[in-house]
């Protein structure tokens, strides 16, 4: 079975629910959402949701979860742009109750891991956290990297800001950073 499903084309996606896909941008899977009108769709580049009027990117979703019935997705929100790195926060979590989901759960799941190609969270010494993660982003070389900070964590500190900087330099020279 699990070699048919290796070679099995995703569901056709019917030609009036077909968001405003890029050229050469290929649909994966699609549900619908439980009131049958909206859809989620899976595409190589990212995640359409209902009610959107642009695709999520891969490496703008910061979290999905599957429930077994609902699709949780929390979008990535950008803060600041520094120098190296690009301060984001969670968005709202947008959640779908998906009927007969496919293969979407999978998709997203697969797709989100696949963009990070580094994370890591650190404690900082006067309270607080921070996670730093690289994503991979279709169209630009090398890793884009974000900072998001726990909540409590004073983000106008400028000892926080010199740590930031410090954390995230090192991890982009692949030093350990916690040294």
């Amino acid at each position: 079975m699990e070699a048919f499903n290796l070679f099995r084309r995703g569901r056709k996606l019917p030609a009036d629910r077909r968001p405003a896909l890029e050229p050469g941008e290929r649909v994966l899977d699609w549900a619908r959402v439980a009131d049958g009108e909206e859809i989620v769709v899976v595409t190589d580049r990212g995640l359409w949701l209902p009610g959107e009027a642009a695709r999520l990117g891969w490496h703008d979703v910061h979290k999905a979860v599957w429930s077994g019935r609902d699709l949780a997705v929390t979008p990535a929100e950008l803060v600041e742009e520094r120098a190296d790195y690009r301060v984001v926060a969670d968005a709202a979590v947008r959640t779908y109750l998906l009927v007969d989901p496919g293969d979407v759960p999978h998709q997203v799941r697969a797709r989100v891991t696949r963009s990070v190609g580094y994370t890591a969270h650190h404690r900082l010494p006067d309270g607080g956290g921070l996670r730093i993660a690289a994503r991979q982003v279709r169209g630009v070389d090398g890793l884009t990297w974000t900072v998001r900070y726990d909540p409590g964590t004073p983000v106008d500190d400028p000892a926080v800001l010199a740590e930031t900087d410090r954390l995230v330099a090192a991890a982009r020279s692949g030093t350990d950073p916690d040294l």
